[in-house]
């Protein structure tokens, strides 16, 4: 399994995962998102102030969960997350990336001070057929 291969599986899914971080006082969160991939980093929208900005400034390994199908199949991914705030990043993102309006969650735009941006280097991937009955693929950055 390839990097690629497992952008589709979580593509095939859904577009809703699920983002897990642990906040300084060593207790995990857990949120839905809707990702975007940009290379082979993944990006997400929040909120600048969000518990996930928080919890990763205290600690960056993430982990995600593409939401199971009817058929059991699922795609976790573990990585490391970076924050960003600035305008440069904020407007380049803004458009295009992802597939949906930005504006309908923060309607200043990118350069409201409430917007920010998590990229997530993946590290390793797993995808499970049939809840790992029917099989399994892993991927680990190499």
């Amino acid at each position: 399994m390839n990097l690629d291969d497992v952008k589709a599986e979580a593509a095939r899914l859904s577009h809703w995962a699920h983002i897990a971080t642990v906040g300084a006082d060593n207790k995990p969160d857990v949120v839905p998102v809707w990702p975007a991939w940009e290379g082979e980093t993944v990006w997400i929208s929040t909120g600048a102030k969000s518990v996930k900005v928080r919890n990763i400034a205290a600690n960056p390994a993430v982990a995600m969960h593409w939401q199971v199908d009817a058929s059991g199949d699922g795609v976790m991914l573990w990585g490391t997350a970076t924050v960003y705030t600035d305008i440069d990043t904020k407007r380049r993102l803004w458009t295009g990336l992802f597939d949906y309006d930005l504006n309908d969650f923060v309607p200043d735009g990118p350069e409201s001070p409430e917007a920010a941006f998590v990229a997530i280097a993946p590290e390793r991937a797993l995808a499970l057929k049939q809840y790992g009955m029917a099989g399994r693929d892993t991927w680990r950055r190499t």
